[in-house]
């Protein structure tokens, strides 16, 4: 599947040291770069070695700094975490609305699907920031599971309200209950989450019509209520 919308791009996307002396680039160009140098070292270290045994030595190496530069950048290896989560999420849940909201008049069943790949694209296109999103968060303490708490709802919200808004429109029946929002965003994290974790099915493509089929379930269920 070929990820489509936005993606964790420029959260993972390669930087190159920076040239030095009167060519050196403004501070915060070359701040950016360190951070998404250690954002992408630090995706490929906790996808490898797990969020606890990680440390913010590894992250410096892999990203080929020292460890001092990490330290300017994130106090410990958990503020490093919840801000690779934090930018993360962002490109997900955009990639996301941008699929939505361009097939907001589309049949719900189509809309579903193309928000579904969105998700499922950016997870299989960056598998290393994919477990860091559903896997490696979970361990990492309360702070970094608000976050998770917090993206859970954003995105349970928005599919209530393009619900709602099918719903006006009578293109859909409402959801049976406010919680039906949340059953999905939760089959669809467990199912790539345990994708990640033990590789089945063989390709995390495989689970967008298990979501569509559950989604549409849940509509269908409350038609015939």
């Amino acid at each position: 599947m070929a990820a489509r919308g936005g993606t964790l791009r420029r959260v993972h996307q390669r930087a190159f040291p920076a040239p030095r002396g009167r060519h050196a680039p403004p501070l915060e160009v070359r701040q950016d770069l360190q951070r998404r140098r250690l954002f992408a070292a630090a995706a490929a270290v906790f996808s490898q070695m797990g969020y606890g045994e990680a440390t913010a030595e590894a992250i410096a190496r892999r990203a080929g700094m020292s460890k001092a530069t990490f330290y300017e950048h994130f106090g410990n290896k958990e503020d490093c975490i919840v801000a690779l989560f934090d930018a993360a999420i962002e490109v997900v849940v955009g990639a996301m609305r941008a699929a939505g909201d361009s097939n907001l008049d589309a049949d719900p069943a189509v809309r579903v699907r193309v928000t579904t790949e969105a998700f499922l694209g950016a997870l299989e296109q960056f598998p290393d920031e994919a477990q860091t999103l559903l896997v490696e968060i979970v361990g990492a303490g309360p702070r970094a599971m608000a976050r998770r708490d917090k993206a859970i709802d954003a995105v349970a919200q928005y599919i209530d309200e393009l619900n709602q808004r099918d719903f006006e429109r009578g293109a859909a029946p409402r959801f049976a209950s406010p919680h039906d929002a949340f059953a999905i965003v939760g089959a669809v994290v467990e199912l790539a989450s345990r994708q990640i974790r033990t590789g089945r099915p063989a390709t995390i493509a495989e689970l967008e019509p298990v979501v569509e089929r559950f989604t549409m379930g849940l509509l269908a269920g409350d038609a015939s209520a």
